[in-house]
């Protein structure tokens, strides 16, 4: 049953001048992904993101960040559509999925599992053949919830997050986040520069070299889903990080207890969540671990063609 994000931080999407080629099963036709909605349970509707595949190999679940959507994964969702069957979408809070009252949803990690696993349930997908791939906030919900159903997934693959609390590996609005009153100033803070934090944060701390701009479609579905409903983006992330330190805490105490396979994948100039952390989560359980040269927080945007290799390796 379901119960009950920087000041200029994060943000996400596909990268315009980046050509991801689909690998096709018998067509040279690429795969068209189709937006749609689903119901999983309560007051929550999810906008979804799907590439259909009645001969699929296997099944790949996306989960985006702060402040992404599902679109941003549709450029990769096409690329893997011809080979396998693909899910995005939206977190409640981000998108166009549900905004539940705060009083009744906390937006923690916790929430979150529990709304990926109503999602698999109700999508009726096959555990056995489903990686997942999970973002950021995406991550630790993931992560949870196999701590609790082992076979939620063959394979997790989790890029850069944070696992443990560890303050002094994030960026500074991302450790403000975690204590009043600070949080709440952050969390205004943001609201007031939304503009800006969906202009410039994906590409912040990057060379000259390695910046990049955001699809124009991408963008524009991040700004209507910002102000989509009373609750936004930022306001959602404010709650996620309000229990963060509970939820990183739990994970630690039983990381004896995580048996499903976890794959690492960090960017090596990523300024929000330093690759230190994933250094000590793949020492802590044994995960295989690539820090991606000149990549930032964002590897699926900056490097897409990663995503869809590790993807392609782990349903081999």
């Amino acid at each position: 049953m379901l119960t009950s994000s920087l000041g200029t931080l994060l943000v996400a999407a596909a990268i315009t001048g980046t050509t991801l080629t689909p690998v096709s099963a018998g067509t040279t036709e690429a795969a068209k992904p189709e937006t749609g909605t689903i119901v999983i349970g309560g007051d929550i509707t999810l906008r979804r993101l799907v590439v259909h595949n009645p001969a699929a190999k296997g099944t790949v679940l996306f989960l985006h960040g702060f402040p992404e959507t599902s679109a941003v994964w549709s450029n990769i969702a096409a690329a893997l559509g011809n080979e396998f069957e693909v899910h995005a979408f939206d977190w409640p809070g981000y998108g166009k999925s549900s905004r539940p009252s705060a009083e009744n949803f906390s937006y923690s990690a916790r929430d979150y599992a529990d709304v990926l696993k109503a999602y698999i349930d109700t999508a009726g997908i096959d555990r056995s053949k489903l990686t997942i791939y999970a973002a950021d906030i995406g991550a630790l919900p993931a992560l949870l919830l196999a701590l609790d159903e082992p076979d939620i997934a063959r394979r997790i693959i989790v890029s850069d997050f944070a696992p443990f609390n560890r303050p002094d590996y994030m960026y500074e609005s991302l450790q403000n986040l975690k204590t009043e009153p600070a949080a709440s100033r952050t969390r205004a803070y943001m609201n007031q520069t939304s503009d800006e934090i969906l202009e410039n944060t994906y590409r912040r701390g990057l060379p000259d070299d390695k910046q990049f701009d955001l699809a124009a479609d991408v963008k524009e579905d991040m700004i209507r889903g910002w102000s989509h409903g009373t609750l936004t983006p930022a306001d959602a992330f404010y709650h996620y990080y309000s229990k963060f330190t509970r939820d990183q805490d739990f994970l630690e105490a039983n990381l004896g207890r995580l048996t499903t396979p976890v794959k690492i994948v960090w960017g090596e100039k990523d300024i929000y969540i330093d690759k230190r952390m994933g250094l000590e989560l793949s020492g802590r359980i044994g995960a295989t671990l690539d820090i991606l040269p000149g990549i930032g927080h964002y590897p699926h945007l900056q490097a897409p063609e990663r995503v869809v290799a590790e993807v392609r390796a782990s349903l081999d």
